[in-house]
């Protein structure tokens, strides 16, 4: 069974920065793309950032773009998330997903971890 593992949350002031970091077990990162999603309360899911098994090519929400990148290290397995120029709109719960694809797509991951609180506040 494949499995995610977030880390690296936490509470940062407004215009903080923070990297989250998802390690997975066995070769998820030759198989799957890795994506992001976050949930705020009260909110609905959100992609936030994906990247492709293949070539690496990468997408953002929106919301995110210019603030947030999203990379990997395919030899050990992790994928991080970097965050940049928080705002209290980032506070949210983010997971790690894996799949159904190799390559980013809409369609709903195959795989989730447990997700990892991330806070901004003063």
């Amino acid at each position: 069974q494949l499995q995610l593992v977030e880390s690296g949350g936490g509470l940062v002031q407004p215009g903080g920065s923070l990297r989250l970091s998802c390690a997975a077990s066995e070769l998820a990162l030759d198989y799957y793309a890795i994506s992001w999603f976050r949930q705020a309360p009260g909110k609905e899911r959100e992609g936030v950032s994906c990247i492709s098994s293949d070539d690496g090519s990468t997408k953002y929400a929106d919301s995110v773009k210019d603030r947030f990148t999203i990379s990997r290290d395919k030899a050990k397995n992790i994928v991080f998330l970097q965050m940049n120029r928080l705002t209290p709109d980032d506070t949210a719960v983010y997971y790690c997903t894996a799949g159904p694809d190799y390559y980013c797509s809409d369609s709903k991951p195959g795989y989730w971890g447990q997700g990892t609180q991330v806070t901004i506040s003063s």
